[in-house]
């Protein structure tokens, strides 16, 4: 009998094109029409989206497109909520290391898009904070290995 096991992933910043179409079109939406991700241990690993962003308008209309059932204009609310697994940003850079803080601190994994912060400081207090609170942080780098 397989085991499944769901993330849900807070996804701030999901009606901008990056983490909208990068993101959610081609990355979460596939990994969990697709049934999830088999892990070498035999659980399969299913994603639960959570779109997160200011316009709820536009959240609204997104959320019944793609067939996503949570979604929300309280980025604070969703980053402390206890379901959530994992928040990833995509929002203003401007806005996120403050919005990673609020995560790690909250004992939330983090994924981002890059780059992680504005001043080289910030990035060390963002990355010394990981440290401390021991998550898993993740940078965006999908077009690395690209030739």
């Amino acid at each position: 009998m397989t085991t499944t096991r769901t993330l849900r992933i807070a996804m701030n910043g999901v009606t901008g094109r990056m983490g909208y179409r990068q993101h959610l079109v081609r990355s979460i939406l596939p990994i969990r029409e697709q049934g999830g991700v088999e892990l070498p241990d035999g659980t399969r690993l299913q994603v639960e989206p959570v779109l997160v962003g200011r316009n709820e308008t536009r959240l609204r209309e997104l959320a019944a497109q793609h067939d996503v059932e949570h979604w929300t204009t309280d980025l604070d609310a969703a980053i402390v909520d206890p379901a959530t697994d994992v928040v990833f940003d995509a929002s203003m850079t401007a806005l996120r290391a403050k919005t990673l803080t609020k995560a790690m601190q909250a004992g939330k994994h983090v994924y981002t898009e890059k780059p992680t912060a504005e001043t080289l400081a910030e990035a060390i207090e963002l990355a010394r904070l990981r440290e401390e609170t021991g998550v898993t942080a993740g940078v965006v780098h999908d077009k690395l290995y690209l030739p």
